[in-house]
């Protein structure tokens, strides 16, 4: 019985070191919580108010997306350019919302036959951009976060 007593006694005693916690610090709870956060992907993409109410994340950037979209192609099918060679080529527009939600075109990649056939292309395109209604920035653990979209825009000239 002594000895089982002085087992017991011992296993507590040298036990308890394997209870020990360790205190860490707010930075590297910081740290590691950063390191685990996928920065590309956002939580809420952005919104117009009639795609706020949706909540399903795909159909939510689908929402945002064509309406831009639709957007820009209503305002570059009222223009009426004058093209010496046809023209079938698709531009790449590098689209910022703010995380305030304002919307600027950080860069157009475009073909040289349509830079030099359609001149006021980037123009059309900033002001397309512009006439868009309020949008909601992107957020991520609801915090307004910048986000960038590339936006293919299909150009057609005979």
């Amino acid at each position: 019985m002594k000895k089982a007593l002085l087992l017991f006694l011992f296993t507590l005693l040298t036990g308890c070191n394997n209870f020990e916690t360790r205190k860490i610090s707010s930075e590297e709870v910081l740290d590691q919580e950063s390191k685990s956060l996928n920065w590309r992907e956002v939580d809420e993409y952005p919104a117009f108010e009639h795609c706020r109410n949706i909540t399903d994340i795909d159909k939510a950037k689908e929402c945002f997306e064509s309406t831009v979209a639709a957007s820009v192609n209503n305002y570059l099918s009222r223009q009426e350019p004058i093209v010496t060679e046809a023209i079938d080529d698709t531009v790449f527009v590098h689209l910022e919302i703010s995380k305030t939600g304002v919307p600027t075109i950080e860069s157009i990649d475009a073909d040289s036959l349509v830079t030099s056939q359609l001149p006021e292309l980037q123009l059309w395109l900033k002001q397309s951009i512009d006439s868009l209604p309020r949008i909601h920035p992107a957020s991520k653990r609801g915090i307004p976060v910048s986000s960038v979209f590339i936006m293919p825009v299909m150009i057609k000239a005979e």
